[in-house]
């Protein structure tokens, strides 16, 4: 078998947690004094990251940012097209796919059994970490924000975030706890060898 290759379950889990994400899209967005909501989608990226592991979360999140693009409105608040990735939330919108790419892969590192606090520890880097430095960047080249002041807006972000991270790492226990072997089966699967 192809280490590249999909299965029917591997699509299925893509669209299902590409749907998650539009799902909570649905949550209203709660205005701050920055430039960028708070939403609750990153929630969404870092449960795909957590229960999927990296291949099949960052294939999840790129198929959502894809039907953003085209112009479904499953971002919070009904937003979608390409105008999106033009405003100042455009960096945060372009991390998910690699922020749910490094929650998988940190987890599945963690060994085939999900383990909540190495899950506490892969979200706080992909999901607060590696979105808020995107974020940071897409907030002073989009909107004009110095350094200093989109980091500083990141602030309004954190509380909120953290409780993300609980929240994904407790689900993501629950789902490999009722799935035994969800990530590991699939890195076995990814790591066989290619046939000659």
């Amino acid at each position: 078998m192809s280490r590249n290759r999909w299965t029917s379950r591997d699509l299925a889990l893509v669209a299902t947690f590409a749907g998650v994400v539009a799902a909570l899209g649905l949550v209203p967005a709660i205005s701050l004094p920055v430039p960028v909501p708070v939403t609750a989608q990153s929630l969404g990226v870092m449960l795909a990251g957590s229960v999927l592991g990296a291949r099949r979360a960052f294939a999840a999140l790129l198929l959502f940012l894809a039907l953003v693009a085209v112009g479904l409105p499953l971002l919070a608040g009904g937003r979608g097209g390409l105008g999106v990735f033009a405003g100042p939330s455009a960096g945060f919108l372009l991390a998910f796919p690699f922020c749910a790419a490094l929650i998988g892969w940190l987890v599945e590192r963690g060994g085939p059994s999900y383990h909540l606090w190495w899950g506490v520890v892969a979200n706080l880097l992909g999901g607060i970490v590696l979105m808020y430095a995107a974020g940071t960047l897409g907030m002073v080249a989009l909107a004009h924000l110095r350094l200093d002041a989109a980091l500083a807006a990141n602030a309004w972000y954190v509380v909120g975030d953290l409780a993300k991270v609980a929240v994904a790492a407790l689900v993501a226990r629950g789902v490999h706890a009722a799935y035994p072997g969800l990530l590991g089966e699939h890195r076995g699967r990814a790591e066989e060898p290619a046939p000659a």
